[in-house]
């Protein structure tokens, strides 16, 4: 997984200045931006962290900009900053799917604490969709039998039933089964009902 990274968007140089050396200083990849229009321009498959914005900023505010995030399925938590009188959009925002927000004036631990937050949801995010992928290419390569087993496996199938049903012997099943279970990398059938659940071959 990249390097993840803060980026810091706002409006008011000063507070882009303050925010960006403070997190600098605590070791955090920055990139800053000074409006949400300029950070999406720039927006593309490889941004990896989370965003850090002030709810309200010209052309594309805090909510405007989750909502876009979301649109593009960017896979980006973001932090909001509000003053006082914004906590009411503030609130907006985290129903529109924003993952937190903190009010001025800026608690520098409280944000940390949103910012790792926000980053262990992106790593954990990312570790379901690479385990998905994986599990996605494991069965890709099993071949048209294969997959007729491994479906009437799961639906709770002995081997004796599945023989009968494909009018093939016990043996021959017994060895397909091996094969599925070696390439599923499944140790047991419960884990291989588990995958097919997660492949979406059976309902929970």
């Amino acid at each position: 997984m990249p390097t993840p990274t803060i980026f810091l968007i706002d409006d008011h140089a000063s507070v882009r200045h303050a925010l960006g050396e403070m997190l600098s200083v605590l070791g955090y990849t920055i990139k800053i931006y000074e409006s949400a229009d300029s950070f999406l321009s720039t927006l593309d498959d490889q941004h990896v962290g989370c965003v850090v914005a002030d709810v309200r900023m010209p052309g594309t505010d805090g909510i405007a900009l989750v909502r876009k995030l979301a649109q593009r399925d960017a896979g980006l938590p973001v932090v909001l900053i509000s003053g006082h009188a914004d906590v009411p959009m503030a609130v907006a925002a985290i129903k529109a799917g924003a993952q937190d927000f903190i009010e001025k004036p800026i608690d520098d631990a409280e944000l940390i604490a949103a910012i790792n937050r926000a980053l262990a949801l992106t790593f954990e995010q990312h570790n379901a969709q690479r385990s998905q992928d994986g599990l996605d290419t494991r069965f890709s390569r099993l071949t048209p039998r294969q997959v007729e087993i491994f479906d009437l496996v799961v639906d709770g199938f002995t081997s004796h039933a599945i023989a009968a049903k494909l009018n093939i012997s016990v043996r021959t099943v017994e060895s397909y089964r091996a094969e599925v279970m070696e390439k599923m990398q499944a140790e047991s059938v419960a884990a291989l009902v588990r995958q097919a659940i997660r492949l979406g071959r059976i309902a929970p």
